[in-house]
C-alpha cells in the first residue's frame, strides 16, 4: 500500500476514533488501527467510552484525568483503577502490567471500597513508572520522576527523582529535565 495513503488513513482514524488525542497521528498507523479495532470496534476490555488508546488486555476505569502524551492502559496487563480519582500530567509513560489502584476494600465488608477524595492519585509531567509497578491510594508522584520496575508506592515521591523498591524509596536524583 502507498505509504501516503497509510498516513492518511492513519490520521484519519486518529481523528475518527481518539479526536482529544491530537498527538496520536505521530505513531505508527498499524498500531492505531489494532488499538481502534479491538477497544472501540470490538469493545473487547469495555474501554469504547475511553478517549485514548487501552490495550485490549488491559482495564481502565473510574474517574481519571489525563493532559497530553500520557495514555493509562496503553501497554498490555494494566490496570487503572480511578475509583477516587486518578490525575496524570503531560507526558507520563506507563510500562506494561503496571497497577494504580486509588481505591482500598472495605475493612468491614470486603465487597465495598473506601471512598473519599483525600485518596485520589496525582502523577506529575514527565514521568516513568517502570514495568509491574504498583501505585496504592494516596501516593503522590512529583515531575520529572523515574519509577523502577516491581516497585510499590505507598507515599509522596518528590520531583526529579529516581525511586525502587517495596515500598518504593528514592535512591538518586533524576538530573535530566525531560524524557
Amino acid at each position: 500500500m502507498n505509504k501516503n495513503l497509510i498516513r492518511f488513513l492513519s490520521i484519519a482514524a486518529c481523528k475518527l476514533f481518539y479526536p482529544k488525542c491530537p498527538w496520536l497521528p505521530s505513531w505508527n498507523p498499524y498500531i492505531v488501527w489494532k488499538y481502534a479495532f479491538f477497544q472501540k470496534l470490538l469493545n473487547i476490555n469495555g474501554a469504547r467510552h475511553i478517549a485514548w488508546p487501552v490495550h485490549f488486555t488491559s482495564t481502565v476505569s473510574g474517574s481519571i484525568s489525563v493532559r497530553s502524551m500520557c495514555a493509562p492502559g496503553l501497554m498490555p496487563g494494566a490496570y487503572i483503577n480511578g475509583m477516587n480519582g486518578i490525575e496524570f500530567g503531560d507526558n507520563v509513560f506507563i510500562g506494561p502490567a503496571v497497577k494504580i489502584i486509588s481505591a482500598n476494600h472495605s475493612k468491614h465488608d470486603y465487597l465495598e471500597h473506601d471512598l473519599s477524595p483525600n485518596l485520589t492519585i496525582r502523577i506529575g509531567s514527565n514521568t516513568w513508572i517502570g514495568a509491574n509497578v504498583v501505585i496504592l491510594p494516596k501516593a503522590t508522584i512529583g515531575e520529572n520522576c523515574i519509577i523502577g520496575a516491581g516497585s510499590v508506592v505507598t507515599k509522596e515521591i518528590p520531583s526529579n527523582s529516581i525511586a525502587v523498591g517495596n515500598p518504593a524509596r528514592v535512591i538518586s536524583q533524576n538530573e535530566s529535565k525531560a524524557l
